[in-house]
Formats: structure tokens, sequence, C-alpha cells
């Protein structure tokens, strides 16, 4: 599967973002999509992940009642909703999808595709 996000920009803190990241292929909805990030200097962390039906979501501390992932299956997309953006969500998003499992994974290495990134910047 082929992923391209996007969606990135320029914001003020307090301010509201949605990514969306696209999918290739007919069979997006048999993946667990996720978000990650990457701030310069720090290493590619998850943000957000939601299983294949779009049902259950999980989401890092550092995000949680600020953002919100969803997926439409219909359109092969999944989209991350990015609410009171503080300087320190500054980063690179990169979408990524978890093939044959079902559960939700939260490391680097659960996830099997990754999209190129794209850039937040949050101004304070």
């Amino acid at each position: 599967v082929q992923l391209q996000a996007s969606g990135g920009g320029l914001v003020q803190a307090g301010g509201s973002l949605r990514l969306s990241c696209a999918a290739s292929g007919r069979t997006f909805s048999t993946y667990v999509m996720g978000w990650f990030r990457q701030a310069p200097g720090k290493e590619r962390e998850f943000v957000a992940a939601t299983s294949r039906s779009g049902i259950t979501t999980y989401y890092a501390d550092s995000v949680k009642g600020r953002f919100t992932i969803s997926r439409d299956n219909a359109k092969n997309t999944v989209y991350l909703q990015m609410n009171s953006l503080k300087p320190e969500d500054t980063a690179v998003y990169y979408c990524a999808a978890r093939r044959w499992e079902a559960t939700i994974g939260t490391t680097l290495t659960e996830y099997d595709y990754w999209g190129q990134g794209t850039q937040v910047t949050v101004s304070s």
C-alpha cells in the first residue's frame, strides 16, 4: 500500500489543523492505521492509532484530549484532527499502516508501510 500524507502547515499556538493520509489499493480497511511524529533532533514517536473499523482508538498521553484520529474506509483515508496546538507539537507527521495484525500498535516496528510525512509548525 502507498500512503500520501497532507494537511500540514504553519499555525499559531491554540490553533487547529487536520491531517489526511490517503492510501492506495483496495485493502485499506484491513490495516490498522497510525500517526507518528518526529521533531528535529528527536526520535520518531507514536501519536495516535485506530483499529481497522475505526471503533477503537489510542493516543499518546501528550496529545490525549487534543487530537482525534478517525478513518473513512470508503475513501481509503485516515485523518488526524489536531486542536489546541502547542509549539511542542511541531514535527514532521507520518501516517503508517499495519497489516495482518488487528491490534493497535504504538511502536515503529509494528507498522509495515509509511507515508512521506507532512510538516506541522506551531508558532508561539
